[in-house]
């Protein structure tokens, strides 16, 4: 894609992602849209087909870079090194929120946040996965490893929207320190305890 293409689809995801502050997914319009980016109708549907999918591309794009950011955790953001790596890579996520890279928090707090949601409960669902030995807790604790993935997650995904709507000056640290607070007992193995 050239440079020129790629201004053209990141006037297209600003778009939407202004729209969505003023009004219900369901209501927007492609031609509103369109409007709003300053482009044309053909221009429009030469990068994507549907609203859902310029939808998908965004949060797609968005939550792929906050998945490797907490994946990759050499970029730590001024956080403290020697956290243990489940909390650390929580806490390195909550930065990346915080600092509202692509306006991800917009996208949480919006009024039509429920498909966005769902793409950020697959991303929160992804790093839980690749930072916790979910096969081995969920058998010594006796319930589906699917449970506990999705409890675990939905625990992040309350808090997130909780520190969003209540305490936005938070740091991420203690966010993810009260976290670990709440989620500690889950996730401490037998032979830990």
């Amino acid at each position: 894609m050239d440079r020129r293409q790629k201004k053209t689809r990141q006037a297209i995801f600003d778009a939407l992602e202004a729209l969505l502050q003023v009004k219900a997914y369901d209501r927007i319009t492609i031609q509103d849209i369109i409007e709003r980016a300053d482009v044309g109708r053909s221009t429009f549907y030469s990068h994507f087909e549907t609203k859902d999918e310029l939808l998908h591309a965004i949060c797609s794009e968005l939550l792929s870079h906050v998945v490797h950011a907490a994946h990759d955790c050499s970029h730590t953001h001024g956080l403290p090194s020697g956290q243990e790596q489940p909390l650390s890579v929580f806490c390195h996520s909550l930065k990346h929120l915080q600092e509202n890279d692509h306006n991800i928090l917009r996208l949480l707090a919006c009024e039509s946040n429920a498909i966005f949601l769902s793409y950020f409960s697959r991303m929160v669902e992804a790093i839980v996965r690749s930072q916790l030995p979910l096969e081995k807790l969920a058998a010594w604790r006796g319930v589906p490893e699917e449970f506990l993935l999705q409890h675990i997650a939905s625990s992040y995904i309350s808090m997130v929207k909780w520190w969003l709507k209540n305490c936005p000056e938070l740091p991420p640290q203690e966010l993810a320190e009260y976290f670990h607070r709440v989620i500690g007992p889950l996730t401490v193995d037998k032979e830990d305890s």
